[in-house]
């Protein structure tokens, strides 16, 4: 039964998802861009694409066949699909990725959960801004080396010249459609469409169904959005996180916190599949959730018990998304 306590957090939850999703108007879909069906589960805004690189089935079709594609590095040994794998909601369950080279880098692979909506892209900082360059990033790091295309573009792009029909469905119009740059745009037209929305919470604020979370999932949803807790400083709105763009709200400033745990200022990331993203952190270097909770109980100096901690844990498990991880239209083709 829902005490009138808990009605109306769900309320107040709702507004601030609804705020957070208006942008003060409703966003306007571009015609070339209606015949991609998004799926939005209910509340979510549509994401915002880049001018030249709107949403269509075919950028989609081609950009899923790429995440997958080894042939994309240097030594045929790495896809992006290895260090964004779909049953980990698109993260590797490693501390720190590791290159095709095999040389380690220094961040955690970071979920790609809703990543179309994310203002900025990478661990610590803010240039990256939209897909279509943090499609880039790993194609040509050297420190480390990550796909190792830097100095083999033509190499690479050779290789692909059998799927120029694909090519040229995503790209129309275009003398020589198979290039680098279209590349990254089919990957960024892909990962945009990576979006989750079907968790126990989700049912919950936009379905209604009471029954969808735990006691215990209730109770930690509750101090969630307590400042005693204070988690909702930082992971707000309908993603979770700290920033957000989407159509009719694109003046985002990217940011960069420092939360307390960590030496340094990052990117806020978002909560959600965060059960199947472990481990946590920019450097991967805390194993559980529990402990996630329990860094934070101690460097912040919150006065929280341990049933307390054990709700909040289960509140995070409540955005869970099984639909996701297992949707086909995301798996390898």
């Amino acid at each position: 039964m829902v005490t009138r306590g808990l009605a109306v957090l769900i309320a107040a939850t709702m507004l601030v998802i609804v705020a957070a999703c208006s942008g003060g108007g409703s966003p306007a879909v571009a015609p070339s861009e209606s015949r991609f069906d998004w799926r939005l589960p209910a509340g979510f805004p549509l994401p915002l694409t880049e001018p030249d690189n709107l949403q269509t089935p075919a950028k989609f079709a081609l950009g899923r066949k790429l995440f997958y594609d080894r042939r994309l590095s240097l030594n045929g040994t790495q896809a992006c699909a290895d260090c964004h794998q779909q049953s980990r909601a698109f993260s590797d369950g490693r501390p720190t990725a590791v290159g095709s080279t095999g040389q380690h880098h220094t961040r955690n692979a970071m979920t790609l959960t809703n990543a179309g909506y994310n203002a900025s892209y990478t661990w610590d900082s803010t240039r990256v801004r939209s897909l279509e360059a943090q499609a880039i990033v790993p194609m040509f790091n050297t420190h480390p080396v990550e796909l190792g295309v830097s100095g083999h573009e033509q190499e690479i792009v050779a290789r692909f010249r059998g799927d120029a029909a694909m090519f040229r469905d995503a790209f129309p119009g275009e003398h020589q459609p198979v290039s680098i740059r279209n590349i990254a745009k089919a990957l960024a037209a892909f990962e945009r469409a990576l979006i989750s929305g079907h968790s126990p919470y989700d049912r919950l604020v936009y379905g209604g169904e009471e029954n969808a979370l735990s006691p215990s999932s209730w109770r930690g949803m509750r101090l969630f959005f307590t400042k005693r807790a204070g988690c909702s400083e930082c992971h707000q709105g309908f993603n979770f996180s700290a920033e957000s763009r989407y159509a009719g709200h694109s003046k985002t400033t990217p940011v960069l916190v420092r939360n307390g745990v960590t030496d340094g200022a990052f990117r806020v990331p978002t909560l959600r599949n965060i059960e199947l993203t472990a481990p946590y952190m920019h450097d991967g270097s805390i194993a559980t959730l529990d402990e996630v909770i329990e860094r934070y109980v101690v460097a912040r100096k919150l006065t929280l018990d341990a049933s307390e901690r054990a709700d909040l844990v289960e509140f995070l498990r409540s955005l869970t998304d099984k639909e996701f991880v297992s949707d086909a239209r995301f798996a390898a083709p």
